[in-house]
Order: C-alpha cells, then structure tokens, then sequence
C-alpha cells in the first residue's frame, strides 16, 4: 500500500474473509451493511467497489461474507474548504437476502454504522420488497433512522428493466433516502453510493455529543459505546 498521504477516496488495498486483527494504523472502522433480496448483485456490488472488477460467476452468499477497503477521507470544511484527512477502515458486510438467513443476518444489524440497501432494477419483486427491508432495519439498526443509501442495481440490463427511474426516486423521497441507478457490471455509480454513505455516517458522528465514543477510534471506543450513547441523547436520530 503506497503513502497514506496520496490516497484518495477508493484508493485502497482490499480483502475478504474475516476481520484483520493487530495493531491499527486508521483513524476509524466502519462497518457497512448491504442489504436485498437474492439476486440482487450485493456481493458483486461490493467486489466491483473493493476491487474495481466483476464476476458473474459468484453463487448466492451464505449467511455473513465481508469484504474491506482503506481509503481516505475528507471532510469539507464549514466555508467550503477541504477539512482534515482521516484514513478510515471500512469494512463492508454482506448478507444473504434469503428468508431462512434472516435471523442470523438481523442480528448483524446493530453492529452497522450505515446500509446500502440494494434492489434489482429487472426484478420488480425486489423493489416490491424494500418496504419489509426497511421495517427491519427500523426494528434492528442501532437506531430508528440510521443511514441509508438507496441503490436500483444492474442498470446496466436496460431492455430487462422493470422499475423505472421515476418511481425509483418516488419511493426514495418517500422514505428519505438518497439514490443510486448502480451496475455492478459496469462499476456505475457503485463507488458514489459508497462513498455518499461515509460521507453520511461521518456528518452523523461529527455531530455526536461526545466524541470520545466514536467507533473505531485510537483510544479503544468501540461501536457498543456509540449505541449506547446514541440511546441515551437521540440526538442523531
């Protein structure tokens, strides 16, 4: 991996398989959820993020894969300038959207900090299906309103299309949530959702009360502690 200090957003080196341990050399670990039904590409949506490719050949996940990624983060500044950098671990959890998995993925739910929630734009089951995602995310995420990105994947299948853009945005103003038309195919818009989602998630924990529980920190505050804290003032949600 090449000087911290020439790394932009999506410059990274990634990995998959279980969590690195060891000392740590970044600023904060995120942990992003994707999920969606079966089919929808989640696994192929984060390996085109992790490692800028695609496979068609990937079988449904069973249960809980993950991949990471290093990039590093700027928040702009109050007057439009480039704030400070900060080197942030994300590791990014994917789910198996299968209904006989669903108690094992729930569980995963709270130790999110944010969620891409993914449908197949030639699936129109898929769309249909975003409603009982959410009300499950309402139910298990740390709090009522986490952050959410919104992506209608393999837009790249045109002459299979079955949602249209426009209800597509319809039903992500309706609930809130920004939105993506994302291939995992073609890498469209797959690094922007992403990214619009650090993005989020970092806004959200700047405005945290107290600063000394975010996750992923030097000092050893762990995600457990920002629930905490976020229970007790309900100030970001």
């Amino acid at each position: 991996m090449g000087d911290e200090s020439e790394l932009e957003m999506g410059d990274s080196s990634a990995t998959t398989g279980s969590p690195q341990s060891g000392p740590t050399d970044y600023d904060y670990l995120m942990k992003f959820l994707a999920l969606g039904d079966s089919g929808v590409g989640k696994t192929s949506f984060l390996y085109q993020y992790t490692d800028n490719a695609f496979n068609s050949k990937f079988i449904s996940t069973v249960g809980i894969d993950f991949r990471e990624k290093r990039v590093v983060h700027r928040m702009p500044g109050q007057d439009g300038s480039v704030g400070r950098s900060q080197r942030i671990h994300i590791q990014l959890w994917d789910t198996a959207g299968q209904e006989r998995f669903r108690s094992l993925t729930t569980a995963f739910f709270r130790d999110a900090m944010g969620f891409l929630l993914i449908f197949d734009l030639s699936n129109e089951q898929s769309f249909l299906n975003l409603r009982n995602w959410i009300a499950q995310l309402q139910t298990h995420a740390y709090c009522e309103n986490p952050d959410i990105v919104l992506c209608g994947n393999k837009v790249d299948l045109e002459a299979q299309r079955a949602i249209t853009e426009e209800a597509a945005k319809e039903f992500a103003e309706k609930h809130g949530l920004p939105y993506f038309e994302t291939s995992a195919a073609t890498g469209q818009n797959v690094a922007k959702s992403v990214e619009l989602l650090l993005d989020n998630v970092m806004l959200r924990m700047e405005k945290s009360v107290d600063k000394s529980i975010l996750p992923g920190m030097r000092n050893g505050a762990n995600l457990s502690q920002y629930e905490e804290e976020e229970n007790k003032s309900k100030c970001s949600c």
